[in-house]
């Protein structure tokens, strides 16, 4: 039995190791600038149609990307970014909860103290809004500034 499992672990850890995945590889053509996104990563794109889809990207052939269940094409990508879940969630509640204390603390000095603090409530209203639309602080790839992009097997 210790061998059995010796040998079944050994080949998951053989498999790990040869395994080659897909990615989008993205060179910007003027600087030479080369970025790799590996697959089942959190994107953002938006197509030359004005679609924009956010999910995780799985690579079906050699110029076909798949997001929620919807394929596209490489050629038909206008921008990418890269979209991790921690930073939207981060970005998303840390404004939510900061635009909230400031609104409650304006009308609570609003009304015991001075009546100016109401004004408060407008940047506070900003912050809530800008947490509900989740900022997205990374670097946009966009097809018109050079970039293009490629599928290509990466080893780990």
């Amino acid at each position: 039995m210790k061998n059995f499992v010796l040998i079944v672990i050994s080949l998951f850890c053989f498999n790990q190791f040869v395994a080659q995945n897909q990615a989008i590889k993205i060179t910007n053509t003027t600087t030479n600038k080369v970025k790799v996104i590996k697959e089942n990563k959190r994107i953002k794109l938006k197509t030359f149609d004005g679609e924009t889809i956010k999910g995780r990207f799985t690579i079906t052939d050699n110029n076909t990307i798949t997001i929620n269940g919807l394929q596209f094409n490489l050629v038909d990508i206008e921008s990418l970014k890269r979209n991790p879940l921690f930073t939207t969630l981060f970005t998303s509640g840390f404004f939510i909860y900061l635009g909230s204390v400031t609104i409650g603390l304006s009308v609570l000095i609003g009304v015991l103290v001075d009546s100016s603090a109401f004004w408060l409530t407008i940047p506070a209203a900003g912050m809530v809004y800008a947490g509900i639309k989740s900022p997205n602080f990374n670097k946009n790839h966009k097809v018109d500034k050079g970039w293009k992009f490629e599928i290509i097997t990466v080893t780990d």
